[in-house]
């Protein structure tokens, strides 16, 4: 390992019952034992200060794992490798029949490092109720969505975008995504997809009953304000894992986040391209 990489920090899936043997097995291997640490992903909140002194933190599981681990990594300007263990892996760069033979590769300074974007929201509260004035900032990689939750009733939203009003819609929710988050929950309503490394932000209603229903592609500097409106609830859910619920009266507002996601790359940028219908489940003529 060179000087650049000193300390590694592992984060695995615990629900995935392999990924704490491929872990073990990359500390091993390796010869990592002395400089580096392994924590399931379920324990994040408990490593915030071990991860400031880590150069490096590779992740075994799906984008799902790497979602939860740049809550940590992104604030402190720490890069990331992944190691596919789920289904589609976007954001992941290895699998796990090569990870021991190419991880090496990340320690010696050759690969390069991508920066992706990411958003911010805040929750501002309406005079309904006694929660506390204003919540966040929430930081996502993916997407920030408002939905209807559990309820099967649709929810009415009023957009805006830099101040202006873009719709009033009646819907099962909205989102709002980065370029990243282009290929999850965005991408399976309809919404187009964009370069990772794209800082615009895409604008997509979910099942609108009334109102907007095509996406928007918006400016990186783009400001949005979504503004829960009639008589049912929502939900704030950020990343898909992290929750909060909204009354009518609530608004959330989201912008770009200061923090950036930092992922080590040896793959060509074309990658991106060249396996995007694979993971898809397309498959191309002559393949």
């Amino acid at each position: 390992m060179s000087s650049q990489i000193r300390t590694v920090g592992i984060i695995y899936n615990s629900r995935i019952p392999e990924a704490l043997d491929v872990s073990t097995a990359i500390v091993n291997e390796l010869s990592l034992e002395q400089s580096s640490w392994i924590s399931p992903a379920e324990n994040l909140e408990e490593l915030r200060e071990q991860v400031t002194s880590t150069d490096l933190v590779v992740t075994a599981g799906g984008d799902g794992t790497m979602l939860r681990a740049v809550q940590l990594t992104a604030p402190l300007k720490v890069p990331m490798v992944g190691i596919n263990m789920g289904r589609l892996g976007f954001m992941t760069e290895l699998q796990v029949h090569d990870a021991l033979e190419k991880l090496p590769t990340y320690y010696n300074g050759s690969v390069r490092i991508d920066s992706h974007n990411m958003i911010t929201a805040r929750i501002i509260r309406g005079s309904h109720t006694s929660l506390p004035g204003e919540e966040g900032p929430f930081h996502a990689l993916n997407d920030v969505v408002m939905s209807r939750g559990a309820v099967s009733r649709v929810v009415t939203i009023r957009t805006t975008v830099d101040g202006a009003e873009v719709a009033s819609l009646r819907a099962d929710g909205i989102i709002l995504a980065t370029a990243t988050g282009s290929t999850g929950y965005s991408l399976a309503v309809g919404g187009p997809i964009l370069d990772p490394l794209s800082e615009s932000l895409v604008l997509k209603p979910v099942a609108a009953h009334v109102g907007l229903s095509a996406s928007l592609v918006l400016a990186p500097e783009a400001r949005v304000g979504l503004h829960l409106e009639g008589a049912q609830g929502a939900v704030l859910s950020v990343d898909g894992y992290f929750e909060r619920p909204l009354h009518p009266g609530d608004r959330v507002e989201i912008e770009q986040s200061p923090h950036k996601a930092r992922f080590l790359r040896a793959q060509p940028p074309s990658h991106f391209y060249s396996t995007l219908t694979r993971r898809l489940g397309f498959s191309i003529r002559g393949q």
